[in-house]
């Protein structure tokens, strides 16, 4: 990483050294797992993501992904809260986990952070954990949004920013409805949006798209054919 790409880090302190985290971070390429984790194992903790399960069915990712602790997320299954128990298990064990908020690459049309899934609210308030929020960019030159040709050189910068806590001690302990889970989910999205747009030095669009109302696939490649890798 430190040959391939230019880095500008900010907020590493957020990051507890220590006990359960859960870092929750936008999506922007299928290689940002790599230039995230190296920030995460920068600020001195091990990243432990949650991954569509279809990637721990690959030959050769399967293996990594299964020894290095990673946690299977099945999207839309009837497994999909057995994920989150492991989740937040891991949390509890003292982990550091990853989410990302959006559980895919974002479908916005200028790679804003998008509506947010609301998996990492459930994992926050069932475990008690802090939630950092983090948004990167750059990633995305490196390799585009669902592209196979990665373009090292020249070497790109990534850009990656921490923010404090997501507040959502007014949230924990109660019933995790509908709208509980929605309130945290929107506080923790309009948390990394607000650091993206920092680095950016833009704003945001003021509605987040939506892929369901947009009439876009929620998973996989949304512009034709994918692997199951990409779905």
């Amino acid at each position: 990483m430190l040959v391939l790409m230019k880095r500008r880090w900010h907020g590493r302190g957020h990051i507890p050294r220590t006990g359960g985290a859960i870092v929750v971070a936008n999506h922007i390429s299928k290689i940002d797992p790599i230039t995230f984790g190296h920030f995460v194992h920068g600020a001195g903790r091990v990243p432990h993501y949650l991954a569509k399960v279809e990637l721990f069915e690959h030959t050769v990712l399967g293996r990594i992904f299964r020894g290095t602790d990673m946690i299977p997320v099945y999207r839309g299954g009837e497994n999909a809260g057995a994920s989150v128990q492991a989740a937040v298990q891991a949390v509890r064990d003292g982990l550091c986990i990853v989410v990302y908020a959006e559980a895919t690459i974002t479908r916005d049309p200028n790679l804003w952070p998008m509506v947010g899934k609301s998996g990492a609210a459930r994992i926050a308030l069932e475990s008690g954990a802090p939630v950092i929020p983090v948004a990167q960019w750059g990633a995305h030159r490196i390799l585009a949004p669902y592209s196979k040709r990665p373009s090292f050189l020249p070497r790109k910068t990534v850009h990656v920013r921490a923010g404090e806590p997501v507040h959502l001690a007014d949230l924990a302990g109660r019933e995790l409805t509908p709208e509980v889970l929605a309130e945290a989910t929107e506080r923790i999205m309009a948390a990394i949006t607000a650091e993206l747009e920092v680095i950016r030095a833009e704003r945001a669009p003021a509605i987040r798209f939506d892929p369901r109302r947009a009439g876009v696939a929620e998973y996989g490649n949304p512009h034709g054919r994918d692997s199951a890798e990409d779905r």
